[in-house]
């Protein structure tokens, strides 16, 4: 879970659309479908008709047994129309930013009669039901006063976020207690808002996380030394243009962010090294020891460990609880002689009636 350049320039340049593909979605989202049944869906953050959330959930409304899917276009959107133009009887420039709109999908019929429902059915739709697709008076912000109201109606919100407005996004669907599953960056787990959720179990990481690649609108500024004309070759600085001329750019810092119970959080980490002082070295400034891999957390150690970030995408809460992240009794970096590891949270191991919860002999 290193660090991601890439990424914190798009936050200060406000360059922060990126387009999830439907393989990515499907992968994540086929492990809860157990949570969608007679449920309101609600994609807040594209386009509705361009993002891969809204087509997969309107693809598989029926085998979802969704009760109803809402999705919203804000003003201004980079992607907005490319494939489908909604509101053809606009002039061009309202067409080049994107006109705010809604979309509320109740059932999906057989309407063109091939005896499936897929997207060429909710594009009829789209066309040929005005009560599906309507106007929003506002820009379609998800902090607009049309958009909260449409959150208050919704069960579950799934989408990819403005990661600069991480913070805020996560903040209101927390105060409206909406149950999300949406993508975000790892380094989000250090913002102190985003970790206290994280310690009282209230939000915990999804399946996937790593390396991310997303579609970006072409009109992204790209280093000079980036060639365009180099097609489907990844560059160092993130960027592809793929065979189609599509603009893509590489993360390695992403993860999914959820409320959503899944089995994966509930599988405990096996553990097999044993403590020694020589290797799990002590704090100077908090009374634990550090541990640099996941995959070597001893097994006999009941105290405190500094462990990476990386713990979060294997904790399993009945194993072990968080203690605190980062910072020891003086309020400064964790150290050890002297020199401080990379971002540590401090973890205890659970007991069960008195005994260690995994790995008892």
């Amino acid at each position: 879970m290193a660090g991601n350049k890439n990424l914190h320039v798009a936050k200060k340049d406000k360059q922060d659309e990126f387009y999830t593909q439907l393989s990515d979605i499907e992968n994540e989202l086929r492990h809860y479908k157990k949570h969608f049944k007679d449920k309101v869906i609600f994609c807040n953050c594209d386009d509705p008709y361009e993002s891969n959330f809204f087509k997969y959930f309107a693809m598989n409304f029926n085998a979802l047994g969704l009760k109803k899917l809402i999705a919203t276009c804000y003003a201004g959107s980079p992607v907005a129309e490319r494939q489908l133009s909604l509101f053809e009887e606009e002039n061009e420039q309202q067409t080049k930013t994107g006109v705010p709109h809604k979309i509320v999908i109740t059932e999906v019929t057989d309407q063109n009669g091939d005896g499936a429902t897929n997207l060429a059915d909710v594009e009829w739709l789209l066309r040929n039901n005005k009560n599906v697709l309507t106007r929003l008076n506002g820009d379609g912000d998800f902090r607009s006063p049309e958009c909260v109201s449409l959150l208050k109606e919704s069960d579950i919100v799934v989408t990819n976020p403005p990661f600069s407005l991480f913070r805020e996004y996560v903040a209101q669907l927390i105060d409206n207690e909406k149950k999300f599953l949406i993508i975000g960056n790892q380094n989000a787990i250090t913002y102190k808002e985003i970790f206290k959720l994280i310690k009282e179990n209230r939000i915990w990481l999804g399946f996937k996380s790593g390396h991310t690649l997303f579609e970006v609108p072409d009109s992204y500024t790209i280093p000079d030394f980036y060639d365009k004309n180099d097609k489907g070759k990844l560059r160092s600085n993130g960027y592809i243009v793929d065979e189609k001329g599509k603009l893509w750019r590489n993360l390695g810092n992403i993860c999914w962010f959820t409320n959503l119970d899944h089995d994966k959080r509930h599988e405990e980490i096996d553990l097999y090294k044993h403590y020694t002082p020589e290797e799990y070295p002590h704090y100077d400034n908090y009374d634990a020891i550090n541990c640099d891999l996941v995959a070597n957390i001893p097994m006999d150690y009941d105290g405190v460990m500094g462990v990476p970030i990386s713990f979060l995408d294997k904790y399993c809460p009945e194993q072990f609880e968080i203690v605190k992240f980062r910072k020891g009794n003086d309020d400064k970096d964790l150290s050890v002689n002297g020199k401080c590891p990379y971002f540590r949270i401090l973890i205890r191991r659970k007991e069960i009636n008195g005994l260690n919860s995994n790995n008892l002999q």
